[in-house]
């Protein structure tokens, strides 16, 4: 295997908020990439959304020219990552792209969740990983204390940190050595047949879809003949470049570097991300090993609100897919909202990221369900019929165990013996004088406590054992306002337990509305029915005649509010006379309100939809 000498691949990982964005704007800064009158902050967040939030949601690629201490010029392909937990998948696709990473480490913050995650995450893949200090500059930076977590915590030499302030720009050109001298340069034949990873894609309405590679072996050049191992479509590559803030072509890539190519693609599903290109006369032996799969943990159904743009909508989700390979769906129908697409999520903050991106991007105007998760239902062991729930295998007695994320596929309660739902591993890290309050928390949210650490005199690692379907709603937004953004939070899912689960159905009028329907927990679907109603009743317009919004489990109603009539003064025109007359032109108006509910409809707007999903504390 020979080395490309002058290239160094790296990312930069860290927990949400310790400074990834910011560091990559200094070293972009410092290489002169773009004009200071230019330059704008979190130059490599290129969506909306990301500067708003002020969270990077994809990986960027972007190629820095540095000329070191030693003379030589090189090329440092950088990937600034996501440090929200809902986006890890970003980061391993990035991850599988380099050879090093620095793992920054906020001097005030310390050591948190996603840090030791992130970590594990390049360990994974044998990265060279170099830890950075970021924050140095900040009046309650702990720097000391800060080494002695990255010694005890990340087991890694603290006395090889490096000491960064990204916002004043302190300890940059140390950086930029520290990663010319520490990352090993990336190893790969020239000679050899192409082999090149797509870590990542995204559409241009003009030139078609744009491949993001990473090249392991051979060349890739404009004009060449180039096939996707996945389904074998083979395209002539037009433009080859790499990135540098703009799509800069060079006509060719080798070995060790990261780039683009554009061929013309316009059909989306040929191109995969983690699927390999190779030669199309002189293929290479096999593919390389892709990503791990994408295991989506939160579930909601997408509609379009004129039921006309559904064909504009299945356009947008496949676009917004290429670039977004962490979502799945599928096609869906709904009584109430016809057709649409059942979606898998990483999690909440990824679900309205997906919702905003389709409203901003594509002008899409979609109404989204109320998120779940995937249970087990076993079903009584009669065996036979298969549920409409996905293709089932056999319980202990007999009885089909089938996949259930959607309310409208959940079986009648006569045919289920019991069901699981998916637990996960939280590893929460906290100050201590907020470790009351949390632990209050996680038991509120059916939370076990497994394991309590002191990580040293100020913090405290608490380990839980809780439902996934409890964390979805609010549990985030909650530990963050009673931390008051101290404590960090991470989790694994691990297995499935037995659960009380009850179909929670909401009636308007009373008729059910099926894209309104919930899995929940059985202890918890009073609360949950009264809080919808409400919710509900504040959005529902008032009509000529009222309103009843149920909640019920089966037949059982157990929570109700209603939407009072619009009444027309009908007695202003009576005025003296007999009580009769009253009375007659009451029962008269009564009798039309009776008649007009019979046949009325109510119409739901979108913001009912919207509310349904925002917690009771917003």
């Amino acid at each position: 295997m020979a080395e490309t000498p002058f290239i160094r691949n790296f990312c930069i990982i860290a927990h949400i908020d310790h400074g990834k964005s910011t560091l990559a704007d200094r070293l972009i800064q410092k290489a002169h990439l773009v004009e200071d009158r230019d330059f704008q902050d979190q130059i490599l967040d290129n969506m909306d959304i990301e500067r708003e939030r002020g969270i990077t949601i994809k990986s960027q690629a972007v190629r820095i020219p540095y000329t070191a201490a030693d003379g030589h010029d090189y090329e440092l392909n950088l990937v600034d990552t996501p440090g929200h937990v809902d986006f890890t998948y970003e980061v391993s696709r990035a991850i599988n792209s380099c050879e090093g990473a620095l793992l920054l480490v906020d001097a005030t913050q310390g050591v948190q969740a996603q840090t030791l995650s992130n970590m594990y995450l390049a360990l994974e893949h044998n990265l060279e990983i170099v830890p950075v200090i970021n924050k140095i500059d900040m009046q309650a930076a702990d720097v000391k204390g800060t080494k002695k977590q990255i010694e005890k915590d990340l087991g890694l030499d603290a006395e090889d940190a490096l000491l960064v302030s990204a916002r004043m720009g302190t300890g940059v050109d140390e950086l930029f050595e520290a990663i010319v001298k520490r990352i090993p340069p990336p190893s790969g034949d020239t000679d050899a047949p192409l082999r090149a990873l797509i870590f990542d894609c995204h559409y241009d309405p003009y030139r078609g879809v744009v491949v993001h590679l990473r090249l392991f072996d051979g060349k890739i050049k404009k004009g060449m003949k180039v096939s996707f191992m996945y389904n074998g479509s083979v395209y002539e590559v037009e433009t080859v470049g790499v990135f540098k803030l703009a799509l800069v072509e060079t006509g060719e890539l080798s070995a060790g570097d990261v780039g683009y190519i554009i061929a013309g693609i316009k059909t989306v599903s040929d191109v995969r991300v983690g699927d390999t290109v190779t030669g199309a006369d002189n293929p290479c032996a096999g593919p390389l090993p892709g990503f791990r799969e994408v295991k989506p943990v939160v579930f909601s159904s997408i509609y379009p609100v004129d039921s006309n743009d559904y064909e504009e909508l299945r356009s947008s989700m496949e676009k917004l897919k290429l670039n977004d390979a962490s979502m799945i769906y599928e096609k869906d129908s709904s009584a109430a909202l016809g057709f649409g697409f059942r979606c898998g999520f990483l999690g909440l903050l990824h679900l309205e990221v997906i919702q905003e991106r389709l409203e901003r991007e594509f002008n899409q105007s979609v109404i989204f369900t109320a998120p779940s998760v995937k249970y087990k239902v076993r079903l009584r062991g009669s065996g036979g019929a298969s549920s409409p729930g996905g293709a089932g295998s056999l319980g202990r007695d007999g009885g089909e165990v089938v996949m259930v994320d959607n309310p409208m596929e959940y079986p009648d309660e006569g045919r289920i013996e019991g069901a699981e739902e998916p637990y996960i591993r939280a590893a929460v890290i906290t100050p201590t004088e907020y470790l009351g309050n949390i632990m209050t928390l996680c038991v509120e949210k059916r939370g076990v406590q497994t394991n309590m650490t002191y990580l040293d005199e100020k913090r405290v690692e608490i380990i839980y054992d809780m439902p996934l379907s409890e964390v979805l709603f609010d549990f985030y937004d909650r530990l963050k306002s009673i931390s008051r953004g101290y404590a960090s939070f991470d989790y694994d899912i691990t297995d499935y337990k037995p659960t009380e689960l009850a179909k929670l159905d909401i009636l308007l009028n009373g008729k059910a509305v099926d894209a309104l329907s919930q899995l929940v927990f059985r202890g918890n679907a009073y609360d949950r029915a009264r809080q919808v109603c409400e919710r509900l009743s504040e959005e529902i317009p008032r009509q000529q005649f009222k309103i009843p919004i149920q909640g019920a489990i089966g037949s059982q109603i157990i929570a109700r509010e209603t939407v009072n009539a619009l009444r027309k003064d009908v007695l202003a025109k009576c005025y003296g006379g007999d009580i009769t007359r009253k009375r007659k032109l009451l029962e008269k108006q009564k009798e039309g309100k009776k008649r007009m509910k019979m046949v009325g409809d109510v119409e739901l707007p979108q913001s009912a939809f919207l509310a349904v999903l925002k917690t009771k504390d917003e």
